[in-house]
This record gives structure tokens, C-alpha cells and sequence, in this order.
């Protein structure tokens, strides 16, 4: 299921869709889809499409001053931003590293007293570390006290990472646990979601922005394609699909109890 979930996406998203509409046109003779999956891919690599997009993601969020985060229980810190390779032991930080570093600005600046990393591996990887492990090990380095870090159980996508944090915070019913949650602001409302779902009082902390400023001058550049503008265009697409899978899974739950 879990490889579905991560390999199904890839036919809804560029370029998969595109390549999967040109298929369709040579193989039934539909020239009409052949022009449309070569448009579709044009357009989705424009940069100012994919900031467009990925400027949908990230509302509402923006970047909250550390001093203005109110306190909490805990601090949870999604995972999703290291490398595992050789020579690094304790990974190489990818795009997301402020998820990283804005939890050990909060827990430094006294905002809650537990700094929560979860455990992301997936099966398919059964030699990597879970990246909480790493994270926490550079948290301790940074000067947390390892008896303030918590690590959640292995988990594989953000569902996961909820359900593990609960379990870890001793989140029940009449008990709830008021976090501080960082993540990408891409993520942000999906992951909101599950946490709150999980029973927890979520203060979102959105980090690692996209986006640029609507209020930046657009100029040629903007229209000319780039293999980021499509990486934005992807992230954001397969954030909203996310969004509108959990939301609709959770409302059937709603509806079935």
C-alpha cells in the first residue's frame, strides 16, 4: 500500500501525466493528446507557473519570529531533510534543513521543554538509519540535553508520524498535547491536519519557503522553462493531491462512526 501511495502519484504529476498523454495519442492515433501532454509540459515548467502553484501550497503560512511562537509541551520536527551517504555519518542536509534548525532555535528559546524527531525510514531502505536518530545526534551536538529529545517509533509518510507522536506523547482522549509543529510551509496544511487529527493542539511552525515575494517583478526569466520550475510545479501538485486524499479519507472516518 505504502508503494502505491508513493508510486501511483508519479502517473497524475509531471511529468508522468505528460508522457502518459503522449503514449495514449501514438497509440490511438489522437495527435489532439500529443499537442496537449507537450503544452502541459511547457507550461508546468514555466518558473512563474510553478511559484504560482507553489505559492497556493504555502498559503496561509508565513515565517513566525522564534520570540513569537507560543510555549508548548513539545517541539516535533517532521523528518525529510537529510542524506544518508558514505563518508557522512550523520547525513547531508537537503533543502529542508530549517525544519532542523528552527527546532533547536525553539527549544533554546525555551518554548517547550521535549524536542520530538520523528523516525522516517522507508522499507525499502532497511540499511539507512531513521533520520530521527541522525537528527537527534546533531541536536546533542548543538547542545540539547539528550534527556529533552525525544524519537518517535520508525514511521514511513507524515500519517505515520502522527500517529507515532501521540502514541510517544501519551496523546488519549481528555488528554490532549499542545505541540509546536515544524515542517516545510508546503506541508504544512497537510500535516496540520493529521496532527490535529491525532489529538493533538497544533502551533504551526511552516519553514523552508518556496516561494519567492508576489510583490518581485516577473521578468523573461519567468517564462522561459527550468527543470525547478517543474520541481515546484511537482511538489505542489502532489502537496494539494495529498491534501484532498487525508481530508477526504478523514471525513468518511467522520461520517462512519
Amino acid at each position: 500500500m505504502l508503494i502505491l501511495s508513493k508510486l501511483l502519484p508519479l502517473l497524475v504529476l509531471p511529468p508522468g501525466i505528460c508522457l502518459l498523454l503522449a503514449i495514449a495519442g501514438l497509440l490511438f492515433k489522437r495527435r489532439s493528446l500529443v499537442w496537449i501532454s507537450l503544452a502541459l509540459l511547457w507550461a508546468l515548467s514555466l518558473p512563474v507557473v510553478g511559484q504560482a502553484l507553489m505559492h497556493r501550497t504555502e498559503e496561509p503560512w508565513h515565517r513566525v519570529p522564534v520570540e513569537q511562537v507560543r510555549k508548548a509541551d513539545a517541539i516535533v520536527v517532521l523528518s525529510g531533510m537529510l542524506q544518508q551517504i558514505h563518508g557522512a555519518p550523520l547525513g547531508e542536509f537537503g533543502e529542508a534543513a530549517d525544519r532542523f534548525e528552527s527546532g533547536i532555535d525553539l527549544f533554546k528559546a525555551g518554548k517547550a521543554p521535549v524536542l520530538v524527531f520523528t523516525g522516517g525510514q522507508m522499507p525499502w531502505d532497511p540499511d539507512c538509519v531513521p533520520e530521527g536518530e541522525l537528527l537527534a545526534a546533531r541536536a546533542r551536538l548543538r547542545g540539547v540535553p539528550a534527556g529533552s529529545i525525544r524519537l518517535t517509533s520508525t514511521v514511513a509518510n507524515t500519517a505515520g508520524e502522527a500517529l507515532a507522536t501521540a502514541l510517544l506523547l501519551g496523546v488519549s482522549p481528555g488528554k490532549p498535547k499542545r505541540i509546536i509543529l515544524v515542517t516545510s510551509a508546503f506541508h504544512m496544511q497537510r500535516a496540520l491536519m493529521l496532527f490535529m487529527a491525532a489529538g493533538f493542539e497544533v502551533e504551526p511552525c511552516p519553514v523552508d519557503f518556496w516561494a519567492t515575494d508576489l510583490k518581485s517583478r516577473t521578468t523573461l526569466l519567468d517564462f522561459i522553462p527550468s527543470a525547478n520550475a517543474m520541481n515546484d510545479s511537482a511538489t505542489a501538485l502532489r502537496e494539494m493531491i495529498g491534501q484532498i486524499v487525508y481530508s477526504s479519507g478523514m471525513r468518511f472516518m467522520t461520517l462512519a462512526r
